[in-house]
């Protein structure tokens, strides 16, 4: 077992890999053609709900260390904003985030901030939400029946988006920097279209983590307080 619970977290929201660090290729159709930052703006804001959200989760981390697992609860305040809570087994470790867009405006453990939201396009995969490109970016898209993929290049950066439908409703998004792979997020759909499994995949340090939601419902209004740090987390 992984101990200092209140240290998972910063993994829940970085990516995982599994146990041999590799990776099957994406299924992108071939044809990746030139496409505009507008047209993909449009496409990652349908894949956010409808309205602000409540989502319960389990989750089982994995790496070298050992492994661990717990609860979690996810608040999604449209159009990007999460306050993110975990706990472990036995109510032991709790943390939390908020986070906004691509910024996290509070995190504990403090000095895990940097750690907690290393890439924010694979947190919001977990979520089965795309990200926009960022300005500047290049852009590509391809499409063949159920399937439709894009690429977003920044500088050194690469993310890329793999949304099949049909029977095998899934969201894939991949991250690499400067040429080396990050990591990978496969969320998957149920039958409600709503994100029912997720597997958080880093390279290195090679780790993995399972989400299993079984709860995902249209949220009552926010408490004022739901996106204050609370007393109980800070030190």
């Amino acid at each position: 077992m992984i101990h200092g619970m209140n240290r998972i977290l910063p993994f829940l929201l970085l990516a995982g890999a599994c146990a041999g660090g590799g990776y099957a290729p994406l299924p992108i159709p071939a044809g990746l053609a030139p496409s505009t930052r507008e047209a993909a703006t449009a496409w990652a804001r349908t894949t956010l709900p409808a309205e602000n959200r409540e989502i319960r989760f389990r989750f089982k981390f994995q790496n070298e260390e050992g492994s661990a697992g717990g609860r979690g609860r996810a608040r999604l305040a449209l159009p990007d904003s999460v306050r993110f809570d975990v706990v472990g087994a036995l109510g032991a470790g709790r943390a939390a985030a908020f986070v906004v867009g691509d910024t996290a405006l509070w995190a504990d453990p403090k000095e895990d901030v940097q750690k907690l939201v290393p890439n924010y396009p694979l947190f919001w995969a977990m979520l089965g939400v795309a990200r926009e490109p960022g300005p500047g970016a290049t852009v590509r898209k391809t499409a063949d029946g159920t399937i439709t993929a894009w690429q977003f290049v920044s500088g050194g950066d690469t993310l890329e988006y793999v949304r099949e439908t049909g029977p095998g409703n899934r969201l894939i998004a991949e991250v690499r920097q400067g040429g080396n792979r990050l990591g990978r997020v496969e969320t998957k759909f149920g039958p409600d279209g709503l994100p029912a499994t997720s597997r958080l995949l880093v390279r290195r340090p090679v780790a993995k983590l399972d989400l299993t939601f079984y709860k995902n419902e249209k949220a009552r209004p926010f408490a004022p307080d739901t996106w204050i740090r609370p007393d109980s987390l800070e030190r």
